[in-house]
C-alpha cells in the first residue's frame, strides 16, 4: 500500500528485528492514517529536494517491538508519528537543518553525529497532524548517546 508517491506501508513497518522474534509490527488505522501524514508531511518534501531515494531505517514500532528494542516508553514510533532517516552522500547535520528550516515538525533530533565524521548516526523526525487537534513543538535537539543539547550544531 502506498502512503505516498515514494514511501510504502510496507516499508515504514518493516523491521529485521521483529521478522526474527516473530513481533507483530502491524499498525491500525490510527497509526497508517499517521504514517500516510509523515510520509506526505516529512518525507516526501525531503525526497523531492534532494532527489535521492532512501527508506526510513525505523518507521513504525508496536509497543512490543518498540520496548524489545530498548525505544523510549512513549516513543512516537508506536503511533505511527516518527521516521529515523539518512539520505545517502548528505550530512545528517545538513539533513538536519534543512529539515529545520522546511518542516513543520514536532521532534529533530540528530543522533550518535560526530562532528568529524559526516554520515555518521541519524536524524529521528516526527509530526503530528494538526488537523486532529495536534501542534508542532519544534523541539530541536542533539543525543550523543548519553545526554541531549537543545538546537543544532554550527
Amino acid at each position: 500500500m502506498n502512503l505516498s508517491e515514494h514511501f510504502t506501508l510496507a516499508e515504514l513497518c518493516k523491521s529485521e528485528t521483529a521478522s526474527r522474534l516473530s513481533i507483530d509490527n502491524t499498525p491500525d488505522e490510527t497509526q497508517v492514517d499517521a504514517l500516510t501524514y509523515l510520509s506526505n508531511a516529512v518525507l516526501e518534501p525531503i525526497r523531492v529536494f534532494y532527489d535521492i531515494p532512501y527508506s526510513p531505517s525505523s518507521g513504525f514500532r508496536s509497543p512490543e517491538l518498540n520496548q524489545t528494542i530498548g525505544g523510549a516508553p512513549m516513543s512516537q514510533h508506536c503511533a505511527g508519528e516518527a521516521a529515523d532517516i539518512e539520505i545517502p552522500s548528505v550530512s545528517n547535520l545538513a539533513l538536519a537543518w534543512w529539515i529545520r528550516s522546511h518542516i513543520d515538525y514536532d521532534q529533530l533530533i540528530l543522533e550518535y553525529y560526530d562532528i568529524d565524521v559526516p554520515s555518521s548516526g541519524w536524524i529521528h523526525v516526527s509530526t503530528v497532524n494538526p488537523s486532529l487537534g495536534g501542534s508542532n513543538r519544534h523541539d530541536t535537539l542533539v543525543y550523543d548517546g548519553s545526554s541531549y543539547t537543545n538546537g543544532l550544531p554550527g
